[in-house]
């Protein structure tokens, strides 16, 4: 049975495991289990920085969405990031990637967010169509980052 649920710090392992997917398709970042458990620990312990939902396939994790909180003073209060979605692959295809991301909308609108604002890479097209098709519009912003480690 499939089932969507907040994230606990037992899942952490799991999480970490589909990150590592995540991120050696991501142009940006690479995967290092410490850093990745360090900061969903973070995350799991302090649900005012954000949440982390999780799809659950009986006890195994098959996909996870991540929405930070943070006050837009455009917007006038609280926004989420939406960050670290995948549905592994071998769950793709039969509408499960879209029931977590309504999920997470759900919880952002309940959690009294104005937007979400997610990134992803230029070149993923699929990715791009599949937030297309949930509501998500390009926008004229472009990002820029600086590490600071």
């Amino acid at each position: 049975m499939t089932r969507i649920a907040a994230a606990t710090a037992d899942d952490i392992p799991q999480l970490c495991e589909l990150l590592a997917i995540l991120f050696t398709q991501e142009a940006d970042f690479r995967p290092d289990t410490n850093k990745q458990s360090d900061g969903l620990r973070r995350i799991i312990e302090q649900p005012e920085v954000g949440r982390i939902l999780v799809l659950r396939e009986d006890e195994r994790i098959v996909g996870m969405v991540n929405l930070l909180y943070t006050v837009s003073t455009a917007c006038g209060g609280k926004v989420a990031l939406l960050e670290d979605m995948i549905v592994h692959s071998s769950q793709r295809g039969n509408r499960l990637g879209s029931k977590l991301l309504q999920a997470a909308i759900e919880l952002a609108k309940r959690e009294g967010c104005l937007r979400i604002t997610l990134l992803t890479d230029r070149t993923n097209d699929a990715a791009i169509r599949f937030y297309q098709r949930h509501g998500f519009g390009m926008s004229a912003m472009l990002p820029l980052r600086m590490a600071l480690d």
